[in-house]
């Protein structure tokens, strides 16, 4: 269906590919990975038509229809949610708009002279309009907005007035309604709770054309892709499997590689020693020359160019009281809207609850409460005597200094650290080189995450509240992160989507449902063998 022969191409200065190729043939459903900056999008863009190759073809079979969903999202306002989702349908959407004049057409006296054309006309693409299934549109529409997380009445009200992240879903939504032959996702997996990624899962499993995505959820990727394609230095690999299965040839490749290398370096240090030793006798110069002439002819191996994300290892927490937080007859709402009504619930040292539960059941608010950054409406929130509180939310990205570069903000932070150890803690978190002196303005969402995070772990608190704390990150730094936790001696309350994450790290889970609240010993991974479902809201 779509085919990539010896593509090149450069961005300014950077070369994105060099002779890359790779193909998408029909049912085939492609994950495609590699470090943030490879060309992911550029490759989009590529099979789109929006960018050319400097060098090699972008092949399309004829009459292919192509959706690509990508995190650039427009400012629609003024149509109705559902309007705006139908508007995206492919053929379908321009015939019903046909049909619709042509019924004002019919009901306006002044056409009257033209009625027996506009009939007729009316006869033809009433019959195009049911041909594509058009009478059922409107359902499928709203069934895709439902399995996306919207309510009724949002699916009827005006989509300027949604946030950023709603809006994203409706642009998915467009591409989901118009089921075309192939599908480019760019990161669809941002910005969906649980339930809405389930849901998005079984779709695309679903889905007969051809497919290939970007995410950084790894359980989602590994339950729908059957191929990986890797960008790396320029070049397109592809690997038969999920992404489970990549990771691990991956390693055994760069396992193999590196130990050919340390081979080859070895006999070379042996050979350059021999050269060394014996160049200035006469004995010995045709056994030298015919040594430097072997080295000069020898293909050299390069070490993996993968940069290994780099370990973080926290510094020990202090130890705190066995009682971390305690609340007693919470009451909590907003409005009309009652979140909490005489709750009680006690965190104790060393547990790591997980909070789970449907939009706007009150997961955030119950760690704005813990944390002191909202208060009851009755009842009181203790916080343990010894406790020192780490909190991650959204907008502390926000509250960094713009003006400031990465490593001024470490430094800012903790005037007191050598300046070895902050570029350490830096690279931990994934700005090596230059990239310690950008400033804070420039830094993608993801960067910012990093860094407000290595500002929270570098002085560890003994209790860490984490709201949706892998937003924005890629896999690599989400795997350095749940290995860090892993061995984090403190208590933990969190709110994540990333199933990996969860099942990694928690070992309580307090479940928020319309019926109340349930509190469940073992971690995500009981929860879930448990309750026979990955989240709350997929109860029925």
């Amino acid at each position: 269906m779509i085919r990539l022969d010896s593509i090149g191409k450069q961005n300014g200065r950077q070369i994105v590919f060099i002779e890359a190729s790779a193909t998408l043939l029909k049912g085939e459903k492609i994950g495609l990975v590699g470090p943030n900056g490879a060309g992911k999008t550029t490759l989009f863009r590529l099979i789109t038509g929006e960018e050319a190759p400097d060098e090699g073809q972008v092949s399309v079979d004829r009459g292919i229809t192509i959706g690509y969903f990508s995190q650039d999202v427009g400012e629609a306002s003024g149509r109705s949610v559902l309007a705006e989702v139908m508007d995206g349908a492919g053929p379908v959407s321009a015939v019903a708009a046909e049909l619709a004049e042509l019924e004002a057409a019919m009901a306006d006296p002044a056409r009257m002279d033209e009625m027996d054309a506009i009939i007729e006309r009316y006869g033809e693409v009433q019959a195009r309009f049911q041909d594509l299934d058009g009478y059922s549109l409107e359902g499928r529409a709203s069934e895709v907005l439902a399995g996306l997380g919207f309510s009724p009445e949002m699916i009827a009200g005006d989509v300027g007035a949604l946030s950023g992240g709603w809006k994203m879903r409706v642009a998915l939504a467009r591409i989901l309604l118009m089921r075309p032959d192939v599908m480019l996702l760019d990161e669809p997996s941002n910005h969906l709770d649980i339930e809405s990624l389930i849901w998005l899962e079984s779709f695309l499993k679903g889905y007969d054309g051809a497919l290939m995505m970007t995410s950084h959820d790894r359980a989602f990727m590994n339950r729908i892709v059957n191929k990986i394609v890797e960008i790396d230095a320029g070049a397109l690999t592809s690997y038969s499997g999920d992404y489970e299965f990549y990771a691990g040839q991956r390693a055994l490749a760069d396992k193999q590689l590196q130990a050919q290398f340390e081979r080859q370096q070895a006999m070379l240090a042996k050979e350059i020693a021999f050269i060394e030793r014996f160049k200035a006798r006469a004995s010995h110069a045709a056994q030298v020359q015919s040594r430097v002439k072997k080295l000069e002819k020898i293909d050299r191996v390069e070490p993996p160019r993968r940069r290994q994300t780099v370990a973080f290892e926290f510094q020990p927490a202090p130890r705190s009281g066995e009682d971390v937080a305690t609340l007693k007859g919470v009451h909590k709402g907003y409005g009309a809207r009652r979140l909490y009504e005489g709750f009680d619930f006690a965190i104790r040292r060393r547990e790591r609850w997980c909070v789970m539960g449907v939009n706007g059941a009150g997961k955030s608010t119950l760690l704005k409460l813990v944390t002191g950054t909202t208060e009851p409406d009755a009842g009181t929130v203790n916080v343990g005597g010894s406790v020192k509180l780490g909190y991650f939310a959204q907008h502390a990205m926000e509250l960094l200094d713009p003006e400031r570069t990465v490593f001024e903000a470490l430094e800012d932070a903790f005037p007191q650290a050598a300046q070895g150890s902050l570029r350490s803690l830096a690279g931990c978190f994934g700005f090596s080189g230059d990239d310690v002196e950008k400033k804070c303005r420039v830094l993608s969402g993801g960067e910012k995450a990093r860094l407000v995070m290595a500002k929270m772990l570098y002085d560890p608190p003994n209790f860490l509240v984490l709201d949706e704390p892998t937003n924005h990150l890629d896999i690599a730094t989400k795997e350095m992160l749940i290995a860090a936790l892993s061995s984090y001696e403190g208590t933990m309350l969190f709110v994540s989507h990333d199933r990996h994450f969860l099942a990694a790290l928690s070992n309580r889970v307090l479940e928020l449902t319309p019926e109340g609240v349930h509190q469940y010993g073992g971690g995500y991974t009981e929860y879930v063998a448990r309750t026979g479902q990955e989240a709350p809201g997929l109860r029925g």
